[in-house]
């Protein structure tokens, strides 16, 4: 007999946003679908807020001049998806990022709010079509790395720098911190429970009073390990 379930139920959206992040969605209803199949998680799973892991595609991060640069003078980003981090969001502009081979991404997409520095995080099959030889770095971290150009409807934008492949790291608010028994900039490991199961390591932590718990990895770590919404994951310190 086939069994059904409850449908999710609907979210209603705060002011300062469109609608409620994807990734909470998915990890409520996950976790009522667990509920209705009698699965229990272990005590670790159970963190303060829930644990939730997102691939992060391709995007750049830009400061207030580069977008004036790339889209006029005085332009400010336009909010389209507001994502799990709070203030963090998806814009609904996008520029087109030329590599060494002269190969672009075309709708490369901006993340805001706008940082005081310019930074493009590609995946590693990213890198390798569009020529680049890029490291594993935390955000910010971008001294020494290749630059490329940022072409938008305004103009065109240099970056001497700041193109990475981004560190596997996990957000956290200092009570998920505590709960785990790790600090800032700590490592971690994270294992996905999925049919090609994985365990990454070195999972680097971040922890700040405006984070919720969630952990990124980037499109080739997510297609490698076939992360879906309703995979459980879980970090072992």
């Amino acid at each position: 007999m086939q069994k059904s379930y409850r449908q999710p139920q609907k979210f209603m959206s705060s002011p300062q946003q469109n609608n409620v992040p994807r990734a909470v969605i998915e990890h409520m209803v996950r976790e009522q679908v667990y509920q209705e199949m009698g699965i229990n998680l272990p005590d670790k799973a159970k963190a303060p807020k829930g644990f939730v892991v997102n691939i992060s595609a391709r995007h750049c991060h830009l400061t207030p001049e580069a977008v004036e640069a790339l889209f006029g003078p005085g332009y400010e980003l336009t909010p389209n998806k507001y994502l799990y981090q709070e203030g963090a969001y998806a814009a609904k502009e996008s520029v087109t990022l030329i590599g060494p081979r002269s190969r672009v991404i075309s709708n490369l997409r901006i993340l805001g709010p706008c940082r005081d520095l310019n930074q493009v995080e590609l995946a590693y099959t990213d890198a390798i079509s569009l020529g680049f030889d890029i490291p594993i770095r935390m955000s910010g971290d971008v001294a020494g790395t290749p630059g490329c150009m940022l072409m938008g409807p305004n103009g065109y934008f240099k970056m001497d720098e700041g193109v990475i492949r981004a560190q596997p790291h996990v957000h956290m608010h200092p009570n998920d911190a505590d709960f785990y028994g790790v600090k800032h900039l700590d490592t971690m490991k994270m294992k996905v429970h999925s049919p090609c199961s994985v365990t990454f390591d070195n999972i680097v932590v971040r922890v700040d009073e405006s984070f919720n718990l969630e952990a990124h990895i980037d499109t080739d770590e997510g297609n490698a390990c076939g992360l879906k919404p309703d995979t459980f994951c879980e970090l072992i310190k």
